[in-house]
């Protein structure tokens, strides 16, 4: 590549925020380059476990204890590390992190990043949600409400295809949908049960995005019910970088893209008071180089673009760049789960469901949001997630049964569960926060991020409700053997980091301003989880990419002024 060329744009990294980033830039006509510390993963061609079953592989699954060995802390999650989907998330031994508290860290370095593997739980924030540090005190204000990004999720819904149903709720707003997916029978009743006994509550399907109605969406096709998502999707069904804006960001002629490129600074001009571009480490060669562009976008996670940062350093930033008020690192925030209940029923035995769907229901907030919903023990409030199964392995152990009885009972479904867990909503503390250690360097001779967060007696309080609710509605919907379960975990386990490089009104409180620009070096966009100023109780993927496309908008249009 030459690098005397000067880009338009530079986007740092390529999942959810930066595919965005890039597909917007590009569309207003701006030549841009899109860094991406991983390898290249092509879309269909590198899903190398798309089609397996459990059969179709190496020791039936399982991790021999070399293979495990390599990702001790994210298999803390139970789930990142299976063998169909560990190749999409890194070597804990080859990126090392250091924890002062203990902090679950998971990362796909690649092409695409975790837009492969996420979830895929799309939800608005409401003003409750951007109104909350204002009326309770902790944080700061965002500079910005419902009103001003309600036309950014409406772009981002469109383009990306959310299931769901309007339920007409504040605290939740309703969105752009696809049709949505079906409960089944138990959940139906759990729904009815629910509605019959609470004014302010509602259990809909979860809005996940997946293709799931009639609408056509360029080389992506409708939903097939595998649920096998986080292994990469041949159909496209559910949303990516890699399926749907990296394609639509290629499609112009206006993007470069450069894997195997890890940014660790951004250049910063003293006389100018703006960026001048980025310095790189090839992942591979571990050569140097510098890329030039007239506008940044960091997209690399929040905790990645808060590390880039730290390191760009400069006469004007001895701190960092952007962090005249010594916020960068702070406040990080995650969502604390794994709190609920479950249950199982006898009833309905005559009835079962077909296909995999990928998503379960959701129960939006209903805490804290006036009246008799305030609680004294805590503020804010969470969600559930949840859904009904029917197992079909209880009765082929084989010191239960064999021969004619055994085929008999492997044909049958096991009986119904169900289970409700909840979500909640971390409060933006100043002291949970991430540093650098410049004693540990990783291979690429980098600093490595060290953690010091925890959960505070806000949560503490709120999960011991999310339980108590869990019970109590499973109990009045007359499910049997119902059960309290409280895992807590650590941050990072939802796999919902963010806060590092917080938006707010000046840049004596905040790095970022309501348009995601550094206050003070106006030409840098933070649009992934680092720049939120709250957490909210929902799933934030949707609100990053409503944001990082709102900041694009911004970004070329101050290009054409030049501003930039």
């Amino acid at each position: 590549m030459n690098q005397d060329e000067v880009y338009d744009a530079i986007v740092v990294g390529t999942g959810i925020s930066g595919g965005w980033a890039a597909k917007e830039l590009c569309e207003k006509g701006l030549k841009t380059l899109v860094l991406e510390r991983g390898r290249m993963v092509r879309h269909i061609e590198d899903y190398p476990t798309m089609y397996d079953d459990p059969w179709d592989m190496k020791y039936k699954g399982q991790l021999t204890p070399e293979e495990a060995a390599t990702q001790l802390k994210q298999a803390r999650t139970g789930y990142t590390t299976r063998r169909e989907r560990r190749h999409f998330f890194v070597n804990d031994l080859v990126h090392p992190y250091n924890e002062t508290k203990r902090f679950d860290w998971m990362r796909g370095y690649h092409v695409g990043g975790r837009s492969l593997m996420w979830g895929r739980h799309s939800y608005r924030w409401s003003d409750y949600d951007f109104e909350a540090n204002k009326k309770d005190g902790n944080g700061i204000d965002w500079p910005v409400r419902y009103k001003d990004i309600a036309p950014w999720y409406d772009r981002v819904e469109s383009f990306i295809g959310v299931i769901g149903e309007k339920i007409n709720r504040d605290v939740l707003p309703d969105g752009v949908f696809e049709p949505p997916m079906e409960l089944n029978c138990v959940e139906e009743h759990l729904k009815a049960n629910i509605a019959q006994n609470y004014k302010d509550r509602v259990l809909t399907v979860g809005r996940v995005a997946h293709i799931n109605g009639g609408k056509t969406y360029e080389g992506r096709s409708n939903c097939q019910f595998r649920n096998r998502c986080m292994r990469g999707c041949p159909f496209g069904a559910y949303f990516s970088s890699n399926s749907s804006t990296l394609p639509a960001a290629e499609k112009t002629g206006n993007m470069t893209l450069r894997p195997d490129s890890i940014v660790h600074e951004v250049i910063y001009d003293d006389k100018t008071k703006h960026a001048t571009g980025v310095k790189v480490i090839d992942r591979v060669t571990k050569e140097k180089h510098e890329f030039k562009g007239k506008i940044i976008f960091l997209c690399a996670s929040a905790i990645a673009s808060a590390s880039i940062l730290m390191q760009s350093k400069s006469e004007r930033f001895p701190n960092g760049m952007g962090n005249d008020c010594g916020e960068l690192g702070h406040n990080v925030m995650d969502h604390h789960f794994k709190a609920g209940a479950f249950a199982k029923t006898n009833k309905f035995q005559d009835k079962y469901y077909k296909g995999r769907r990928p998503g379960g229901v959701y129960l939006p907030r209903f805490r804290n949001i006036g009246g008799d919903t305030d609680q004294k023990t805590y503020i804010r409030g969470y969600g559930y997630q949840g859904g009904a199964t029917r197992g079909n392995w209880e009765d082929t152990i084989a010191e239960v049964g064999y021969g004619k009885d055994l085929k008999k009972a492997i044909q049958e479904p096991g009986g119904w569960q169900v289970g409700l867990t909840g979500f909640g909503e971390c409060l933006p503390y100043h002291d949970n926060k991430m540093t650098l250690d410049y004693e540990k360097l990783d291979e690429w001779g980098l600093p490595t991020v060290t953690f010091d967060v925890e959960w505070k007696e806000n949560e503490w309080e709120m999960r011991k409700d999310m339980v108590a609710q869990a019970m109590e509605m499973l109990e009045k919907a007359g499910f049997d053997n119902v059960q309290p379960y409280d895992s807590p975990g650590a941050p990072g386990l939802g796999i919902h980091e963010m806060g590092t490089a917080r938006m707010g009104h000046s840049p004596k409180t905040s790095v970022v301003n309501k348009h995601n620009q550094i206050h003070t070096v106006p030409n840098v966009y933070v649009t992934d989880g680092a720049f939120m100023t709250s957490a909210s109780c929902v799933n934030p993927s949707l609100t990053y990419m409503a944001f990082t496309a709102r900041a694009a908008n911004h970004a070329a249009e101050q290009f054409k002024k030049g501003n930039v």
